[in-house]
């Protein structure tokens, strides 16, 4: 993904608090969101191996210990989102967490604790995350939607855990099928009313450009609940593209 280098540094984007207990500790290329339940942390991803330091830092520099981690959870298999898990879950000690069917696929990177399947709940501190089962970009995506509470408001926090295409083109697919459950993915996700989409990649909801509102104005950008189910319709309406593409030649 061509970056610029911010501060020396491949990828670096400033750390902050999103909305709540909820903070992005991530890199440009690689989201990774932090919970704070008040009884311990939970880490959403971990991102490219060589990018962990970055993650790591960002904790450090909202005043959290990467050692007070509980739970890792990985979306899905891919290594831009779980190459760090291992290394991360050795230092914190944290119980690691993916989707049953990307169980064995993710062993190349890590072995997870826990396996999650669809309506299973995860509970720690003041927050509880129901997974969905999202199949499509891999066969054990898992989606997840939580609460947060603030200023005196709740409000519902949301993803899509893997919506990439690069496993729906003739020639890359991981499983057979899975541009039909890709479909039935973005079905099922739109029956779900979330106010802060929380993305895999920054680019998927301009978290970058909003993150620097939100710090320079206090303007949340984040809040809005238009933006999860405008991104499930540019994903339908990219498929459907390659679809035709590929019919056309």
């Amino acid at each position: 993904f061509p970056r610029k280098k911010l501060n020396g540094y491949e990828g670096e984007m400033r750390p902050f608090k999103i909305i709540g207990n909820l903070y992005y500790v991530g890199t440009y290329q690689a989201c990774s969101h932090l919970i704070d339940t008040g009884n311990g942390l939970i880490l959403i991803d971990t991102g490219y191996a060589n990018t962990l330091y970055l993650v790591v830092h960002s904790m450090h520099m909202l005043g959290f210990n990467p050692k007070d981690i509980k739970y890792i959870i990985n979306t899905h298999w891919h290594w831009d989102h779980t190459e760090g898990t291992a290394e991360l879950a050795g230092l914190s000690g944290a119980k690691t967490v993916i989707g049953e069917k990307d169980f064995e696929a993710a062993k190349k990177y890590f072995t997870a604790d826990i396996t999650v399947k669809d309506g299973d709940i995860l509970s720690l501190g003041n927050t509880t995350i129901r997974f969905v089962e999202t199949p499509g970009h891999t066969e054990g995506t898992i989606s997840m939607f939580f609460d947060v509470t603030d200023g005196g408001k709740t409000y519902r926090v949301g993803t899509f855990g893997g919506a990439g295409a690069n496993t729906l083109r003739t020639g890359t697919f991981e499983y057979e099928d899975c541009r039909r459950d890709y479909f039935d993915s973005i079905k099922r996700l739109r029956r779900e009313k979330v106010d802060v989409f929380m993305a895999n990649h920054t680019w998927n909801n301009d978290a970058e450009e909003k993150s620097k509102v939100l710090l320079k104005t206090g303007e949340n950008q984040f809040i809005d609940e238009t933006l999860f189910p405008k991104f499930l319709d540019f994903c339908e309406e990219r498929l459907n593209n390659i679809i035709e593409e590929e019919n056309i030649l």
